[in-house]
């Protein structure tokens, strides 16, 4: 098991060979992981955003801005962060916010979601500048973070062989076919095999059309850049009560807390964490008069440029970091056109890919979480309650996993000492 040296994390950049000195070859499974990590964004949880926009009835030109602005949003702080602090530092947007809006967005009306969208921002921003998440964090242990993070991806390595049941023609050959080459490819070159995983998915797809739903559709996609849409904000109180404090809360607990438990649970555990929320929530105040309704740091996505699988040396992944914070810049900038690209790889190809990119993270997880012997059962009830994908109070299963393994641990620690 890899575990990063402090010293090497939290050097200054200075201290820091450029990335340009390098070799492509040594660079290039951490640029893959990024581009993998975009990729399941836009295929996954961007189709949470569109049902949202439909919901609201929005036009095509806001859908677009909105993708823009997260896109935009989520590929500045991660590139300027990773840079900066040489940590491989992933960001996205407020996807458990995004799923509020679907419902949300029906009955608000758009300038004062907007106005709850920079609520929500700002209360993010002041909770990273007084420090108060850092020392939420410090009082969580290490084991739980572990436990949580295996929870939350657990349901993605099942999905790999979920697959395997799809109704649609060819998905579950295209998923044995990629799982045995996996294995394959691992077992010759640990480093491409993601790599050439992805390959063979996409050859499959495009000579056979396995796992295809739209076969015989030809896609149409014109390359544009998208031109952002400002809204001017209106500030209601039933719409900050409705929508704004709710973002803020799932932000905090669905997103910022398991993308920080990645980050430790990847061996960083001195990352400047309150400077990360006060980076997402300064960008979410920017971009959210052009339809964001918040960036923050990446939970799922992130697990896969923070692993081995990144890079081997831990002091090298944060050009993951960089290269994810590109792609995000780059497709964003055409986000009205290649959004379309990426919704129409078939469905068991990209949750085949992120399931096995994420079995070196959900092995570290787990290794990790029970690594202290008189933390294991509360970082296996952590684990479980993550992994059941219960919601309940609009919470979800994150939260109540690390709320119930905090309580758990801190109770059994007493009667563990009387």
């Amino acid at each position: 098991m890899n575990t990063p040296h402090s010293p090497s994390l939290s050097a200054p950049a200075s201290s820091i060979k450029p990335v340009f000195s390098h070799t492509a070859s040594d660079l290039f499974p951490a640029v893959l992981a990024g581009l993998i990590a975009v990729l399941i964004s836009y295929a996954g949880p961007m189709l949470i955003v569109l049902q949202a926009a439909q919901s609201a009835k929005l036009s095509t030109a806001q859908t677009s801005s909105w993708i823009w602005a997260i896109s935009i949003g989520a590929g500045l702080v991660g590139v300027f962060m990773s840079w900066r602090h040489k940590l491989p530092v992933i960001c996205a947007w407020n996807t458990p916010g995004a799923a509020l809006l679907v419902t949300g967005l029906a009955t608000v009306p758009y300038q004062q979601a907007i106005g709850a969208y920079l609520i929500a921002a700002a209360a993010m921003t002041l909770i990273g500048v007084t420090g108060i998440f850092e020392k939420l964090m410090a009082k969580i242990p290490k084991s739980l973070c572990a436990a949580m993070l295996a929870g939350i991806l657990f349901r993605f390595g099942v999905d790999v062989f979920a697959n395997a049941r799809s109704d649609v023609a060819g998905a579950p050959w295209l998923v044995a076919a990629m799982f045995t080459g996996y294995l394959l490819y691992k077992r010759r070159t640990a480093r491409y095999a993601i790599v050439l995983t992805l390959l063979t998915g996409v050859l499959l797809w495009a000579v056979f059309g396995w796992g295809d739903s739209h076969q015989g559709n030809a896609l149409a996609l014109q390359l544009g850049l998208t031109t952002p849409v400002w809204t001017t904000p209106e500030f209601s109180v039933s719409a900050i009560i409705s929508l704004g404090l709710p973002l803020a809360l799932l932000c905090l607990t669905g997103q910022q807390v398991p993308g920080v438990a990645v980050m430790r649970a990847a061996g960083y555990e001195k990352a400047p964490t309150s400077q990360l929320v006060t980076g997402t929530g300064f960008i979410s105040l920017l971009m959210a008069p052009f339809g964001s309704h918040g960036v923050n740091l990446a939970a799922i996505t992130a697990a896969i440029c923070t692993g081995p699988e990144a890079h081997q040396q831990p002091e090298k992944r944060w050009v993951a970091g960089i290269a994810c914070g590109g792609f995000y810049l780059l497709i964003g900038s055409f986000a009205g056109s290649l959004t379309a690209l990426f919704l129409h790889l078939p469905h068991a190809l990209v949750t085949t890919v992120a399931g096995l990119a994420l079995l070196g993270a959900i092995q570290t997880g787990l290794v990790n979480a029970m690594n202290e012997a008189t933390e294991r059962e509360a970082a296996l009830i952590t684990f479980i309650v993550t992994a059941s994908n219960i919601s309940l109070l609009g919470l979800g299963s994150a939260c109540w996993g690390i709320v119930l393994g905090v309580i758990s641990y801190y109770l059994l620690r007493v009667k563990t000492k009387a």
